[in-house]
């Protein structure tokens, strides 16, 4: 038995340092993590290095655990301003495109293989959501920069569409098992009321358990070390209590995430690192697991039919979903096609494959199987291609600033107040002389090993080091001044136009130098209103208000999304955007439909 013990261990263990690891080869050759992980399962498992693990109920469980852990690092982390900016076409994505794609799946999946058209709707649901796992980690860690709205769209839509899918399977998978014929009326009312109490009381329970952990938070002074176990001992809480009550625990513990996440706490830099890394071990045992848990060898029988659903799903019915899904919010064609890119399907996908093998359903292996394939495609195929694609489409964005080297230290007993350690970069604003806020307390400089106060430290130079006490809204301010300066080159001089102009400049400058013809009303605004005016009322960095022959570019915005840094191009020339006709239906249907010109007559 003690022996047992440690072979489980050393074997365990070294999985996850070997996953570690991979991810210096990861971020070197740009290979999707989440792929590596899953592949080191595979080569660890049982037609590999022969461990066998096949235990269903087990891998279910570390699996839903572990995703419960990730939704509520990702809501944890999605700011209300994101949430707001993007909840409408997210939400929207996150009900009727899973339904959708779904069915769209389903159907493809009936006339490809030998399943009924319950199995087929049941593997279209598993592989139907997006996996936040998969997206966070290619958009925050990828470094993937993209507009601010397209980005949080893609964020929330993987945060919040996990337990529309869960729910559908967990429904497919009790019908099938049992045995009950099909009725429409009846299964339509069945799932829509339980789809109603499923998110009711998750989103209650969300909204509850995420006050109660602030509160908690707020009240119980617990040791520092203590204070992230608790959190997150909480937040799976939320999740158990949600599913143990007839919820969805998984919407629960994202609502959770969010209402914590901006809820200010103290300690909350600590929280967000401790999180991280849980995170990350999470994902790392989630694929692992999963990855033991299939067997490759049994794939030769199916790989053709789950090779023609991966595509499916790709090409047809992730970018038909989210054509009509986004069409009410004014996505551009490349936008659209960006997003529907992006819906990466991964442990979500695997983790509801199993259910069919819990219940013993007759197809569940070969079901599963599919599914894996699938993922595995959708990685490869997608996961490969992200950053090329954001490229070609032109939704890139220059850098907003250079290099920053910044530490955030807690303050026992202050929760609305951060000490920041900032290293002064050579170039950046404060060493080249600009002064500190009034409303930023300087309180130690470090200098060649020497520390002295702020007032007797004379001008900042590079290699300093300044610690400086901060009310918790305005760090990103200060990030400007320590940030080194950013170099623009040609293309991003054609991004964000040939020259400055203030903001503040009232819009009458622009009128009597170039000519735009703009209204008597629009000439009384300044510059930076009437750029929010003709961008519907929101400012978004590298929005562009054509005015006439010359375009207003948007630099930079501030925290409350007021323009404090635009651009002008005299000779605007919209880049040429190719969308790929698989990922733009409207732009295949009319070239598919696309009336030939008829023949004279005297021809």
């Amino acid at each position: 038995m003690d022996q047992g013990i440690y072979v489980i261990t050393l074997v365990g263990t070294a999985l996850v340092l070997f996953a570690a690891f991979s991810s210096l080869i990861a971020f070197r050759f740009g290979a999707p993590l989440l792929l590596i992980f899953l592949g080191i399962g595979l080569a660890a498992g049982t037609d590999g290095l022969g461990l066998d693990f096949d235990n269903a109920a087990v891998a279910y469980f570390i699996g839903s655990l572990a995703l419960a852990v990730i939704l509520f690092d990702s809501g944890f982390g999605t700011s209300v301003a994101a949430f707001r900016q993007a909840a409408a076409p997210a939400l929207v994505l996150a009900t009727i495109g899973v339904l959708m794609t779904a069915g769209l799946v389903g159907v493809a999946a009936y006339y490809a293989t030998g399943f009924g058209w319950l199995e087929s709707l049941l593997l279209g649901a598993t592989v139907a959501s997006t996996d936040a796992a998969a997206v966070f980690f290619l958009l925050r860690v990828g470094n993937i920069s993209v507009r601010e709205r397209v980005r949080s769209t893609l964020e929330v839509e993987s945060g919040s569409n996990d337990p529309i899918a869960i729910f559908l399977t967990l429904s497919l998978v009790g019908l099938i098992a049992s045995g009950e014929a099909m009725q429409a009326d009846t299964l339509a009312a069945d799932v829509a009321i339980g789809f109603l109490q499923q998110m009711g009381i998750g989103l209650m329970a969300g909204l509850v358990g995420g006050w109660s952990i602030v509160r908690l938070v707020v009240k119980l002074k617990l040791e520092q070390g203590l204070l992230p176990i608790f959190v997150l001992a909480l937040s799976l809480l939320v999740f158990a209590l949600a599913g143990a009550m007839g919820g969805s625990g998984f919407l629960a513990v994202y609502v959770a995430g969010l209402i914590a996440g901006n809820a200010k706490l103290r300690s909350t830099a600590m929280l967000k690192r401790f999180q991280d890394g849980v995170t990350w071990l999470a994902q790392i045992i989630m694929f692992l697991v999963l990855g033991l848990f299939a067997t490759p060898s049994q794939f030769a029988d199916i790989i053709l039919p789950a090779l023609f659903i991966g595509l499916f799903l790709i090409f047809v019915a992730r970018p038909l979903a989210v054509t009509l899904c986004l069409a009410p919010f004014r996505f551009s064609p490349a936008e659209s096609a960006f997003v529907s890119w992006v819906g990466l399907r991964g442990a979500v996908s695997i983790l509801l494959a199993i259910t069919p093998l819990i219940d013993e359903l007759p197809n569940g292996r070969a079901l599963f199987n599919i599914v894996f394939i699938i993922v595995l495609v959708s990685l490869i195929v997608q996961g490969w291609t992200v950053g090329p694609l954001a490229r070609r489409l032109g939704l890139t964005l220059p850098p907003r600033m250079g290099p920053l080297n910044k530490v955030e230290l807690e303050l026992p007993g202050s929760a609305r107040h951060e000490l920041l350690a900032y290293r002064v970069v050579a170039g950046s604003p404060v060493e080249r002389g600009q002064r500190i806020p009034r409303w930023a307390k300087p309180s130690l400089v470090v200098r060649d090993g020497r520390s002295m106060t702020y007032q007797y430290a004379g001008r900042l130079s590079a290699g300093d080091h300044v610690y400086i006490f901060v009310p918790d809204r305005y760090p990103r301010l200060l990030d400007r001044l320590f940030a080194s300066p950013v170099e623009m080159d040609p293309e991003d001089a054609d991004f964000f136009g040939a020259f400055s102009v203030d903001p503040e400049r009232p819009a009458s400058d622009i009128e009597a130098a170039y000519a735009p013809g703009l209204s008597e009303d629009e000439q009384k605004k300044t510059i930076a209103e009437l750029m929010r005016e003709r961008l519907g009322g929101r400012a978004e960095y590298g929005d562009r208000a054509t005015l006439g022959e010359i375009e207003l570019i948007v630099r930079d915005v501030d925290e409350d999304g007021r323009v404090i840094a635009a651009g002008l191009s005299v000779e605007p020339q919209a880049p040429e955007v190719r969308v790929p006709l698989l990922l733009s239906p409207r732009d295949l249907m009319r070239r598919i439909f696309r009336r030939k010109p008829r023949p004279d007559a005297g021809s």
